[in-house]
């Protein structure tokens, strides 16, 4: 049994007997953001758990002092909001079957595939950051994550709308183009809601192939596909007593559009190649950067379910029409990023803040916050300047014009290093350009992984490895939200 010792952004538990694989996760896991703790045995285990709460727990099902089942019981009974993972053995399959209708998030088998654990891992801490970090509004000083951030009237409107529904049974329809902010609001109303010590699930439909989303949503049944070895809980299930998250819902199958509708209508459903009813107690929020009237009128999406989603709508503002909030949001992703990149600065140049307000944000806050990030790399001084912020361009005029990426990245990276006494300047100008590579790719397929690796000749674990050591998150480029 270990201890942290010193506090990161994320925290991950692993109870298990066997070293190996105790000394496998902290060797594949631990990071300057990520704490692994390991515990033997399940009385080990519970109390690291009581003493740090980590964010993501992993439990073996065959531990020597107690079953991991019951290990799990008691562990879900001090906060049944940590998403738990159950690694098992061939023979205990109907026990962590047993364990997701009781609340565990997944269960994998051994041996363990590094790539299926690290993905499984990514949505496990996305989702346990979802449910125990409550979205605040942030204000001038704040760098909170998940902070709700904006003045302008438009964003006001949207505070007063997630007061009025967030305490009501209601299903709510989130509108907006991406990156306008739509699962911090969902993770607002949720927290601010009478469910808000239940479960909280959530599924991007736009990023899950539809043969599997239907799987994803409802579960399926042994034998119910070639590849259903087992029976699956859905995450519709899991969040029983809690609330489901559809972000882009616009882009579900009739077929899935129709086993939601019956949800809403009598609160049932049946596993995919199952026909036994399941009765189901989830508040659904969904969200779409679509326009759904319009799918609608084109057949390609069901009336009665838009009826039924949009019993309230709250609609998000894009960047472009909120006013002042572009410095507002700005300067609070340079107070919040500063420190990760050990930098100190807090606030835009006047020439900078013109600079940005002459382009169109295509993809809206999330665009606006990768900008920062990119301009924090390289930027010196205690104020941003128009010579450290991204070469940016959506299909126009770019944003800083007669200057191409590698000119960019010669004169004012090389130079600030140059300036600064650097000893590594290889190094680190070889970092800047993979920083900027791997960006410009992900920004091009939207933050699809498998994409990116294709087209950069590398293979996905390669990219992974990339990604982690620069502190890239793809799902920063990401289409949904």
């Amino acid at each position: 049994m270990n201890r942290p010792s010193r506090r990161t952004s994320q925290t991950l538990l692993v109870i298990d007997d066997e070293a190996p694989i105790l000394t496998a996760f902290e060797r594949a896991f631990a990071s300057e953001t990520t704490t692994v703790l390991v515990a033997e045995n399940a009385t080990d285990g519970e109390a690291v758990f009581m003493e740090t709460r980590p964010d993501v727990v992993v439990i073996d099902l065959s531990l020597p002092d107690m079953s991991g089942l019951e290990c799990f019981r008691r562990l879900h009974k001090v906060d049944p909001r940590v998403p738990v993972i159950f690694i098992t053995g061939h023979g205990t399959v109907e026990t962590a079957i047993e364990a997701t209708q009781l609340g565990a998030y997944d269960f994998l088998f051994k041996p363990l595939e590094l790539d299926e654990m690290r993905q499984l891992l990514e949505k496990a801490f996305n989702l346990s950051r979802m449910v125990r970090v409550q979205p605040v509004l942030a204000d001038e000083e704040d760098t909170v994550a998940d902070a709700i951030v904006g003045r302008c009237r438009a964003m006001k409107e949207v505070y007063k709308a997630i007061g009025r529904v967030a305490s009501q049974n209601l299903t709510v329809l989130l509108l907006g183009e991406s990156g306008t902010g739509k699962e911090v609001v969902a993770q607002a109303i949720y927290h601010h809601s009478a469910r808000s010590d239940g479960p909280f699930q959530a599924i991007n439909c736009a990023a899950i192939p539809d043969a599997l989303l239907e799987s994803e949503i409802f579960g399926h049944e042994k034998g119910a596909f070639t590849d259903a070895h087992r029976q699956r809980i859905g995450k519709l299930e899991q969040a029983d007593k809690g609330t489901l998250f559809l972000d882009e819902v616009g882009d579900m199958s009739p077929m899935t559009q129709a086993k939601i509708l019956r949800v809403l209508q009598d609160q049932t459903f049946e596993r995919v190649g199952g026909n036994t009813p399941i009765k189901v107690d989830a508040r659904i929020i969904a969200a779409t950067n679509h326009d759904l009237k319009k799918l609608v009128s084109e057949g390609l999406f069901r009336a009665d379910l838009y009826f039924r989603l949009s019993v309230v709508s709250i609609h998000l503002p894009p960047l472009r029409q909120r006013e002042d909030d572009l410095r507002v949001l700005a300067e609070y992703f340079l107070r919040k990023y500063s420190n990760e990149f050990g930098k100190d600065i807090r606030t835009l140049a006047p020439e900078t803040l013109e600079l940005l307000e002459q382009y169109h944000w295509p993809g809206n806050v999330r665009e606006l916050e990768s900008a920062m990030k990119q301009s924090l790399l390289i930027a010196r001084g205690n104020v941003l300047l128009p010579e450290f912020v991204p070469r940016l361009s959506d299909g126009s005029t770019p944003l800083i014009s007669g200057k191409s990426e590698d000119e960019y990245l010669s004169k004012s990276f090389v130079a600030e290093r140059l300036d600064a006494g650097s000893k590594n300047l290889y190094a680190e100008a070889i970092r800047t350009a993979e920083s900027q590579l791997f960006r410009q790719v992900l920004q091009h397929t939207a933050g699809n992984q498998l994409k990116a690796s294709s087209i950069l000749g590398i293979s996905r674990v390669t990219l992974r490895s990339k990604l982690k050591a620069l502190g890239i998150e793809a799902a920063d480029f990401a289409g949904g939200g």
